[in-house]
């Protein structure tokens, strides 16, 4: 996997000690600064204490969840750089799930107009998505990643070994994304996403899908940084998800974020059916097997229309126009697919329904 002006260097790594040493390696003695979260720190900081200590590199922690995805962790994170002489030499280590990578990235391309980044994705969505592509941020008014900015990290290492340590849920959500991009890429990925066993994990078998993952991500984001138009084909299932998981965290009962897109790409697969031929089979059969794993979150008929607003908030919409990406058939995308209210609150009613009788007749 190449580098670039507008691309990470994606590194895959048994020995994550070594290859951040020589990252570190080019920076000033002084200017190294880590970023993680009290989780990770738990966890995943012993595989690089040696190279923390050689380097005397300086941490600071910020409390863990997505509750703390915010502007008051960024205002700590802005602090601790400024209170130990950050500059636009410096290199800050951005070690923890989503949240962490996402906020990090977005201190570290804001403080003093941009210094230098890496990821250290600790989690399967972080390891897939978030930790690569360039969008950094932070929620804000209730709205999911509402500020932020597009900047690449300068690497990205990934290490499978960090996943030993994550439950059953925290693996669900980041092979969601996974599930997602074999959905827009192809059979082939799609097929090999179904049949890997999730309960008894091959953990080299894993690092060649996730590298299949990534792939797919890197490919769209190349051609697309800014996502202006192909690079909209990974919103699939996120515009009904985010609207999901907003206001799953609105209503006290918080969601995963890969659960969240899990039941969004439900919901997107009934406007795929409707407006762009997905078979109506395909679509039942897709659903069943992501609710026998995933579950539900529950809403009613009530929740409708606070779940369509919270979508009219979307970024990527264009005026009043709600843009989905759609798949006609695995492995192929149509972007900017407008869909009207009445279209949308029956998909949600598709997905509402799912699991408890045979949603074909909704056709």
């Amino acid at each position: 996997m190449t580098d670039s002006k507008v691309h990470s260097n994606i590194i895959f790594s048994q020995q994550i000690d070594v290859e951040l040493r020589k990252i570190v390696q080019k920076y000033p003695a002084g200017k190294v600064f880590l970023l993680t979260d009290q989780t990770a720190a738990g966890f995943c900081l012993p595989l690089i204490q040696s190279v923390i200590d050689e380097f005397s590199i300086r941490m600071v922690a910020i409390p863990s969840g997505e509750e703390n995805k915010n502007i008051q962790s960024v205002g700590l994170v802005w602090d601790f750089l400024s209170n130990y002489g950050a500059d636009r030499k410096s290199l800050l280590i951005n070690i923890g799930g989503g949240m962490l990578t996402d906020l990090g990235g977005f201190a570290a391309s804001t403080f003093k107009r941009g210094l230098d980044f890496v990821n250290i994705p600790t989690t399967l969505l972080a390891q897939v998505d978030a930790s690569l592509g360039g969008k950094t941020g932070f929620n804000f008014n209730g709205l999911k990643n509402e500020i932020g900015v597009f900047m690449e990290p300068n690497s990205v290492i990934i290490n499978v070994n960090f996943l030993k340590t994550i439950d059953q849920a925290n693996f669900l959500s980041g092979y969601a994304e996974m599930l997602k991009h074999g959905l827009i890429k192809s059979r082939e990925h799609w097929d090999e996403l179904l049949t890997f066993d999730m309960e008894s994990i091959d953990y080299d078998a894993l690092q060649e899908i996730i590298a299949h993952s990534v792939a797919v991500k890197e490919w769209h984001v190349l051609n697309d940084l800014t996502e202006q138009n192909i690079r909209k084909a990974l919103n699939f299932g996120h515009t009904v998800g985010h609207a999901f998981e907003s206001y799953a965290m609105k209503t006290g009962r918080p969601i995963l974020h890969g659960h969240a897109v899990v039941y969004g790409m439900i919901a997107e697969l009934y406007l795929s059916a409707k407006q762009c031929g997905l078979g109506i089979d395909e679509l039942n059969s897709i659903s069943s097997w992501m609710i026998a794993r995933y579950g539900k979150f529950e809403i009613q008929e009530s929740d409708f229309e606070a779940l369509y607003q919270l979508m009219t908030h979307d970024k990527k919409n264009e005026g009043k126009r709600i843009n989905f990406t759609l798949i006609p058939e695995i492995g192929k995308v149509e972007i900017n697919v407008d869909c009207s209210k009445e279209l949308i609150i029956e998909a949600l009613n598709y997905y509402k329904s799912c699991g408890l009788r045979d949603s074909s007749s909704e056709l």
